[in-house]
Order: structure tokens, then sequence, then C-alpha cells
């Protein structure tokens, strides 16, 4: 059912209206009637207008609103979950999280999108918009924390993992495994340094609104594993270029086992 928006128009005269056939030439009444015709269609229009743009936002959200369902029912299929109200209870947790998180994502960049219309200086704009991204990730962190608390109470430690996982597309797991077969020679400190970083990745890019966002804040952390493994002596780019060997001759050997 569409939401109908009342309008209310008031049309104020300067002075009483007087009886038409005393006062009112013929002119006159068909001027005032052209200009109550006009009124009324402008009211028309306007509510039409009302209407529709009501109707659209109705229509976004619930659309937006479906894609959140169907994306955290996923992430739940993953857990093994066999009780169907807690299956339903743990999917609202996370949808509930990205309509969150949605919000002030979208507040913020309608925030830093007028502070950039002002008539300010570059530098005072700068540091407008600098003090609203502080503001944005306080927010999030606000709503970080009781997430994770309302996952544990209903998910064991492995799923809240995956919970995690599902909400960044697996980037951890991904690349940890990728470390792990490109570099064979990695000392335990160095493992525990590098895996505490992508664990840190993680936990900033489930608040992240969009997936260029996730992988962004995993590629900053991945270039300081890199500098850090660089600085250990690690030319990671002759140990990405031996690895790709390895990858290849991999493949070649599984054809050939097939063939034979």
């Amino acid at each position: 059912m569409k939401r109908f928006i009342p309008v209310t128009i008031n049309v104020h005269y300067a002075e009483k209206v007087k009886p038409v056939a005393t006062f009112f030439s013929y002119k006159t009444f068909f001027s005032t009637a052209l200009l109550n015709t006009k009124i009324i269609i402008t009211a028309a229009v306007l509510l039409y207008s009302l209407n529709s743009c009501a109707q659209q936002s109705i229509t976004a959200d619930s659309t937006y609103q479906k894609v959140i369902a169907e994306r955290s029912a996923k992430i739940v299929q993953t857990l093994n979950i066999t009780d169907a109200v807690k299956f339903k209870k743990v999917q609202h947790i996370i949808a509930n999280q990205y309509l969150q998180l949605n919000a002030v994502h979208d507040n913020s960049k309608a925030t830093v999108t007028a502070i950039k219309t002002q008539q300010l200086s570059k530098e005072e704009i700068n540091e407008a918009v600098k003090k609203e991204n502080e503001k944005k990730y306080e927010q999030l962190k606000q709503l970080h924390t009781p997430f994770i608390a309302l996952l544990n109470n209903d998910l064991t430690v492995q799923q809240v993992e995956q919970v995690k996982d599902g909400m960044t597309y697996r980037i951890l797991p991904v690349t940890w495994t990728a470390y792990m077969d490109m570099l064979q020679q990695l000392t335990t400190e160095q493992k525990d340094k590098m895996y505490n970083w992508l664990l840190e990745a993680r936990e900033l890019a489930m608040d992240e609104g969009s997936s260029d966002a996730k992988h962004a804040v995993f590629g900053k952390y991945k270039g300081k594993i890199n500098n850090y493994l660089s600085a250990a002596g690690y030319d990671m780019k002759k140990e990405g270029e031996d690895w790709a060997k390895r990858i290849q001759a991999a493949k070649e050997n599984k054809q050939t086992q097939t063939n034979l």
C-alpha cells in the first residue's frame, strides 16, 4: 500500500471577500477562478511528487533490506546451526549490524558532502572532514563491540570467527594461506606478528560499508606486513616470482598425472 503524505495549502486573502455581483467584474472573476485552478493543479502535482518520492524511498529501503537479509543468511548457513529459531536470531543480529553500519556511513558521507560545499578555506575543509571521519569511526567502534558480544552469546568462538570472515569475504584466511605457501621459512615470531596484523585488519574491515573499502583495509595491512618482511631480509618480489613458478609447476605436474 502506498503512503500518502497530507499536503495542506493555506490561501490567505488581504481582504474579506465581497459579493461578486457588486464588486467583481467578469475579468476579476475569471482571474480568481484561474488562480484557484492553478493552486489546485499545483497541489495535485506536489502531492503526486511527494508520494512518488516516498514510494521510491520505501522501495529502496525494502530492496536493501532484502539484500542484507540474503547476505546475512548466507553467512549463517556456514555455521551449521540446526535450530531454526537460533538461525533466524543470528541472521537478524548480523542483518541489523549491516543496517546500522550503513546508516553511519551514509550520514557521514552526506555530512562530508555538505562540508565541501561551504565557503571555507582548504585547510578548514580538511580539518572539518578529519573531525567528521573521527566521529564516524567512533560511532563504528560503538557498534562493533556490542555486536561481537551478541554473537558470543549464541555462537562458539569458531562460529564467531566464521561470521567475521563472512563479513569480510574471507580475505584473512585466503591471504594467510597465500603467505604460508609463498614464505616457507618464516619464524614463529614472524608468523604471530603477521597473523595479528591480519586479525586487526579484519576487525576494521568488518565495519566498512563496501567491498572496495574492506579490501582497502586489508591492502593497507598487507603493505605493512610486506614492509616488515622486507626489513627482515625477505626479497618479496623474488619470493612472489618463485611462488608463481611453484604453482605453475604443480599445475603442470597435476596435468601430467591426469594424462597418464
